[in-house]
């Protein structure tokens, strides 16, 4: 795989780790004979760190050893969660690295892609969107204020989020993965 093939998404190997890669950009030299340079943005998924290498168009890169599968959150053990690879029914007990930031919208029986590296479960993907109960959060205020209000609610995984003024206790909500933040009803 040359410079040329490197697009949003795909995941190499830079010093040994797997990379996803979150930009790339190229620059054509204004001088003759310079070569193109391919900046990319990428997040080891290691150690979770942002940064950026440059490239020469036409280097070689090395794709890892990276496989996305489908998986299935069982159920939390200790600090740690366990999951299934819906492919080979095998089961994976991840630690608190991995599991804490992603267990306030987990359910049991969730469906999310796995991140394989080296047959080592490294990473999580959950969809942008999912949907929760609130269990407890304080009553429906109406007509109290013409600005937005909210107010602290707490959904059925633990999870404390602020949502609106007029959502009530029982009701089904939509929550964004990426910043675990209310959208809408469901």
């Amino acid at each position: 795989m040359t410079t040329a093939d490197l697009k949003r998404g795909l995941v190499i190997q830079i010093d040994n780790a797997p990379c996803l890669v979150l930009d790339v950009t190229s620059q054509s030299p204004s001088a003759r004979g310079g070569s193109t340079l391919v900046k990319t943005k990428y997040r080891n998924l290691l150690t979770s760190q942002v940064l950026e290498k440059g490239f020469k168009g036409g280097d070689r890169v090395v794709e890892a050893d990276f496989e996305r599968r489908k998986g299935q959150f069982l159920y939390a053990s200790g600090d740690g969660g366990v999951f299934m690879d819906l492919q080979s029914f095998e089961q994976y007990e991840l630690g608190e690295e991995i599991f804490e930031p992603v267990k306030g919208f987990l359910l049991e029986g969730f469906e999310l892609q796995l991140g394989l590296f080296q047959g080592n479960v490294i990473s999580l993907e959950l969809p942008m969107v999912v949907e929760l109960k609130v269990v407890e959060t304080a009553p429906a205020i109406k007509n109290a204020t013409a600005t937005a209000q909210t107010k602290e609610g707490i959904l059925e995984t633990g999870m404390v989020l602020q949502v609106p003024g007029y959502l009530e206790s029982g009701q089904l909500i939509k929550v964004d993965t990426r910043d675990g933040r209310f959208i809408s009803r469901a």
